[in-house]
């Protein structure tokens, strides 16, 4: 379990993988100032929203790689012929990709605040937003590469399927730079539910997959 923990790390930082969520995430909050206008206050106010938003859409970007190539390579079947319950596996995916997505995109956060003109005690709420809230969408992640692995378009699939499960993250995550510490509060209660939930609902998946 450890070995695999490591190897999903090294792939998701591989290849430009972690680049590319994080170019991505930039990219949306940098064109959102040219959809809403210079206006600063305006920026300061909605920035946190943006900020969700562009994490949320950069999260699907690695949902396709998470568990197909695994599935398609027969790494899943050798697990269970050792025993290793699909539950157990799921929930290492779960902990190696936050691992390879939550730090980076973090640290974009910065700069993406920057360009949005968020002061330092909205950042620090974005940031303890996103440290209590990457767990769950991690989680819903794997879930949702397990669910559409092996299917035709899985990238759209994956879209429809995880964007709605999502959006109580993205409602509790920017509102939590309203509401401080209640919001935070909540946001952690379904990032919880969602880290307990997703590895047997990805280890079902994946054990269907497997037979």
């Amino acid at each position: 379990m450890i070995a695999l923990f490591w190897r999903d790390v090294r792939r998701g930082y591989a290849e430009g993988g972690a680049t590319v969520v994080i170019a991505f995430f930039l990219l949306v909050a940098v064109l959102f100032p040219f959809a809403i206008g210079p206006d600063a206050a305006l920026l300061a106010q909605v920035g946190g929203g943006v900020i969700w938003a562009a994490a949320l859409l950069a999260a699907l970007l690695p949902v396709e790689r998470l568990v197909q190539p695994d599935l398609a390579a027969g790494v899943l079947d050798q697990l269970a012929v050792r025993g290793i319950s699909t539950a157990m596996v799921a929930a290492v995916k779960i902990a190696a990709h936050w691992c390879a997505f939550a730090p980076p995109l973090m640290l974009a956060a910065v700069i993406a605040a920057g360009l949005l003109d968020l002061s330092a005690e909205r950042l620090l709420l974005v940031e303890a937003g996103l440290l209590l809230g990457t767990p769950g969408l991690a989680a819903l992640a794997v879930a949702t590469g397990a669910l559409v692995a092996g299917l035709r378009g899985a990238g759209a699939v994956a879209g429809l399927v995880m964007l709605p499960l999502a959006v109580p993250l993205l409602i509790f995550g920017a509102g939590a730079i309203e509401g401080g510490t209640s919001g935070l509060k909540l946001l952690a209660a379904v990032s919880l539910v969602l880290v307990a939930g997703a590895p047997v609902v990805a280890g079902a998946a994946m054990r269907a997959g497997v037979e």
